[in-house]
């Protein structure tokens, strides 16, 4: 079985996209060794943001991959991170027919795309 132990999240200004997942998460990185910051984000994984040198401006093509963050209160959480001036893609809806499901997306500094997301029965 394998499992998932880490995201690497490269940009070219890694220090600015650092503290807008700050801003997210609403802590400091537990991990933290030069320009490279990571954080924990569920029990065995790591959100990590540092910088690449083959990586410039905004993300192409954002759809390629989201990260989802499970929360019970999405609209809440899609209020607090929208104040914090993340990019809104869309606003709180119930996808389909599934009244229980809610999802917002957002885009971070770079582009690339995240959701909040009820946790999945």
């Amino acid at each position: 079985m394998l499992l998932l132990n880490s995201i690497l999240l490269f940009s070219e200004d890694a220090k600015k996209l650092s503290e807008f997942y700050e801003k997210v998460f609403d802590k400091k990185p537990e991990f933290q060794e030069g320009d490279y910051h990571g954080f924990q984000v569920a029990h065995q994984t790591i959100l990590m943001v540092g910088p690449h040198d083959k990586i410039h401006g905004a993300n192409p093509n954002p759809d390629r991959i989201l990260f989802n963050f499970q929360t019970e209160q999405v609209e809440e959480e899609f209020n607090r991170i929208e104040k914090i001036g993340a990019t809104v893609i869309a606003r709180p809806y119930h996808p389909g027919e599934d009244k229980e499901t809610m999802i917002a997306t957002f885009a971070d500094p770079d582009g690339n795309y995240f959701q909040l997301m009820t946790p999945w029965k």
